[in-house]
């Protein structure tokens, strides 16, 4: 069986690092990745996934990326579910990243930022 999924997106927002009680790291984030525009459509459809990764990747992460980086993303879909505080059962799925790659330099990100500061 194959379980295997490669993304390149953007950040949706930048990446949020935590620490489990045994201390690993694990950081969250969202990954905006836009499907192939279908004849006819006007625009892009963007799909928000969310990932998650591990130890070195999670540091790495969180230390380098931020916001609106270019990303590209290695790992394998995971389930999994919990009750809320409403005792609602909530059903996650996501990427568990094996491996996490930035596709653009440190100044081709802060040139992209500057310039999108600079429109709003």
């Amino acid at each position: 069986m194959i379980n295997r999924v490669i993304l390149t997106g953007r950040l949706a927002r930048d990446p949020e690092l935590r620490k489990t009680q045994s201390g690993l790291s694990v950081c969250g984030f969202q990954l905006a990745v836009d499907r192939p525009k279908l004849k006819g459509q006007d625009e892009a459809v963007t799909d928000w996934i969310s990932c998650q990764a591990w130890r070195q990747s999670a540091d790495y992460i969180c230390n380098y990326a931020k916001k609106g980086a270019l990303l590209a993303v290695d790992g394998r879909i995971q389930t999994r579910n919990y009750d809320n505080a409403s005792g609602q059962k909530v059903y996650v799925t996501e990427v568990v990243c094996d491996s996490v790659q930035l596709l653009e330099s440190k100044s081709a990100s802060e040139n992209r930022s500057a310039t999108i500061e600079g429109i709003l």
